[in-house]
């Protein structure tokens, strides 16, 4: 499996694309290193990491290595891929419907749009150009 990918592809939004991010091509070790990556600019506690299924839940389990249990410290969101943020927005609706956008912390791997603008203030460790 290869993690750059050549083709016509779907977006969670149903979008068409021309090429994807296979983030199943990633290891568990290459996860752990990710997440060590994200804490050094993630440098608020978070109780726990949540991951979007099904991209984002090896990511939450690395993150979750930093996660500081304490149910008064909010939750970390994360994802592999935001194309749209409609996975984003999606989940937040419908797990965290009275969360605000400035509630808990949301990562995500790769950001093929700037994530900057986005209404819940998603972080990408790795972001395309405008």
């Amino acid at each position: 499996m290869k993690l750059f990918q050549d083709g016509d592809f779907i977006s969670h939004a149903g979008l068409p694309l021309q090429w994807k991010l296979e983030c199943d091509a990633i290891s568990d070790d290459e996860w752990r290193c990710i997440a060590k990556m994200i804490m050094e600019h993630q440098t608020t506690p978070f109780s726990k990491a949540i991951g979007i299924p099904r991209g984002g839940l090896k990511m939450a389990k690395a993150l979750n290595e930093y996660a500081s249990g304490n149910e008064k410290d909010l939750p970390l969101i994360c994802d592999d891929v935001f194309t749209t943020g409609t996975s984003m927005m999606d989940f937040m609706k419908e797990n965290f419907p009275d969360a605000t956008a400035a509630w808990g912390f949301r990562w995500v791997l790769f950001a093929r749009k700037n994530s900057n603008v986005h209404p819940y203030h998603v972080k990408a460790l790795f972001t395309m150009p405008n």
